[in-house]
């Protein structure tokens, strides 16, 4: 398939590899010179804009916020006006409002959409190990389903409306970032007695969650080691407060998801940014005096 992709950052750049490996031909662009490098040196063609990647059988996003998004793709943005039988798969993490917008634009301008954020970090991307969360037209979906074969282990169908995926990729988050919470506490408590919180850790994931993602971040944690990030503490942020929004719009109390806003604003005050998500748990030990 002829296939532009917008945003080739840390996780972009890995999911262009695999297109090609695939056998698809990819134009990239993304905003630092350095990323279309890294997409070029991957096997794909630099694309001289984000217009310049816009065509063909579809276009893949993954871009980093909802300001992003809004200005290549809202109005003013490269949305063709007549039309156009290129499919925009957008496969970041968005807010309701910006799903639902987005949804009502593209409508408006007769471009297919469907939104595929997915759950994986970057070295889960690099080995297609990624679960694509995917809501939109089904014959949309069925036409890109070939791209979703060639980055993700699974695709997940939740539904017609786009914005179904990005409430379950933002459900999603929340229920990691709690995790994340509770494996930095649990290593507060281990450490105040005397025990090694990896030992701990160790233990623990072994005993009762003895899957991929507690495994690979009970490492982080224990170790305190969160350099170079795989998801980085802004975005952690991002998360956060778009769980809050996305439940005040409905009236949902989302207590754990108050809690964690706080304490990733609390990380970034004290030199979190550029560090992985999973950094917050420093937050406890900090307050406890373990640190």
């Amino acid at each position: 398939m002829d296939v532009g992709f917008i945003g080739a950052g840390r996780m972009g750049r890995v999911m262009i590899a695999n297109l090609v490996r695939a056998g698809h031909r990819v134009r990239a662009f993304d905003a630092a010179p350095e990323a279309v490098a890294a997409a070029v040196e991957a096997g794909a063609q630099a694309a001289s804009s984000a217009a310049d990647a816009f065509g063909g059988d579809a276009v893949i996003s993954m871009l980093p916020n909802d300001k992003a998004m809004r200005a290549v793709f809202g109005p003013g943005g490269i949305l063709p006006e007549g039309g156009s039988a290129t499919v925009h798969i957008n496969m970041a993490t968005a807010s309701v409002d910006c799903a639902t917008d987005l949804t009502a634009f593209h409508a408006e301008r007769g471009v297919a959409y469907v939104a595929a954020p997915v759950f994986g970090r970057p070295e889960m991307a690099a080995e297609r190990q990624l679960n694509i969360m995917a809501a939109g037209d089904d014959a949309a979906i069925a036409r890109v389903q070939p791209l979703f074969d060639a980055m993700g282990k699974k695709t997940w169908r939740l539904g017609p409306d786009p914005r179904q995926a990005n409430v379950a990729k933002i459900a999603g988050n929340l229920m990691v970032a709690c995790m994340l919470e509770a494996m930095g506490e649990a290593s507060v408590l281990a450490k105040a007695y005397g025990l090694e919180p990896q030992t701990v850790l160790d233990t623990v994931v072994g005993s009762l969650f003895d899957v991929p993602i507690y495994r690979i971040y009970s490492k982080f944690i224990g170790a305190q080691e969160f350099e170079p990030p795989g998801f980085d503490m802004r975005l952690g942020f991002k998360d956060a407060k778009l769980a809050l929004d996305a439940g005040e719009a409905v009236n949902a109390a989302l207590p754990f998801a108050s809690a964690l806003r706080d304490i990733y604003l609390e990380a970034l005050a004290h030199g979190g940014e550029g560090k992985d998500w999973s950094g917050l748990t420093a937050v406890g030990l900090r307050r406890a005096a373990l640190d």
